[in-house]
């Protein structure tokens, strides 16, 4: 087989069968559709612009600490606050969350005043936020990949902004260069403005950016902003991962590595991340 050289001006050089083939070769290639961003292959990296986490549940193990305010309320109602309850509220901003527990409450809480509760509510967090909060498992880990690979991340909160100022004071040195709390939107989870909120504060496109979230409330959010979501639950009966949520056990699963990795099939993202 003749072998000559390719000339840059004219194509292949006269009588080059293999020059000829690879000029058809690439002339296919740029006829091809345009790959995007969501057609890349499982094996080929398509980094994430940007990591939006949540704060609740998922970056610190909060929900706790929440349910002891919960169980506080309705122990003022002479009632028990059951897990079924807490999982009806988990990722609900307060404006959500508060009208729903005073309806679980029933004729206990008829007279009580959504205003009144929620302040109740929002004072008692904030003496419960004081003490330092512990990260999730995995998260101290995932937020070291992230900021060594140059991924820019942000908070993106239902808490209120006292809660979420808390949290990054507890977090020396934490790489977050926006966050977002439930009481600077006008909309929360699971609508997309908080997400395409932290997206544009970060000047990103948020087709590019992968949520963290534990609730299906966030991975709504999430979905509905145009993000790629990884779901870890951290609250028992909150449900399992719908279609597109790339599942993940623990945050010890997840790195930089594994969130470039996206797969295709969307059978894929349902299942448990290792």
């Amino acid at each position: 087989m003749t072998t000559k050289a390719w000339d840059r001006g004219t194509g292949p050089a006269a009588g080059s069968t293999t020059s000829v083939l690879s000029y058809a070769w690439w002339r296919g290639l740029l006829r091809r559709p345009r790959v995007t961003f969501d057609a890349l292959p499982p094996d080929v990296p398509t980094p994430p612009a940007a990591v939006l986490w949540d704060m609740d549940g998922l970056l610190v193990d909060s929900e706790p600490i929440w349910t002891v305010a919960e169980r506080e309320l309705f122990a003022r109602w002479d009632l028990e606050f059951t897990p079924v309850m807490k999982a009806a509220i988990v990722g609900n901003r307060m404006d959500v969350a508060v009208p729903t527990m005073i309806s679980l409450a029933g004729p206990a809480a008829r007279d009580a005043d959504v205003g009144e509760v929620s302040a109740w509510l929002l004072a008692r967090m904030t003496e419960l936020f004081a003490e330092k909060i512990p990260l999730r498992p995995g998260a101290r880990a995932l937020l070291d990949d992230l900021r060594t690979a140059g991924v820019p991340q942000a908070l993106v909160s239902s808490s209120y902004r006292v809660l979420v100022d808390a949290v990054l004071a507890g977090i020396p040195g934490h790489p977050f260069a926006a966050s977002v709390a439930g009481d600077e939107v006008a909309h929360g989870k699971p609508d997309p403005e908080p997400y395409l909120t932290a997206a544009r504060n970060l000047d990103v496109d948020p087709t590019t950016c992968v949520v963290l979230e534990d609730t299906p409330t966030g991975c709504r959010a999430g979905i509905a902003a145009g993000c790629r979501v990884v779901y870890s639950p951290s609250v028992a009966g909150t449900g399992a991962a719908e279609p597109g949520w790339r599942a993940a056990g623990s945050l010890e699963a997840v790195s930089y590595r594994w969130l470039s990795a996206w797969p295709v099939d969307p059978s894929e993202t349902s299942r448990a991340g290792g």
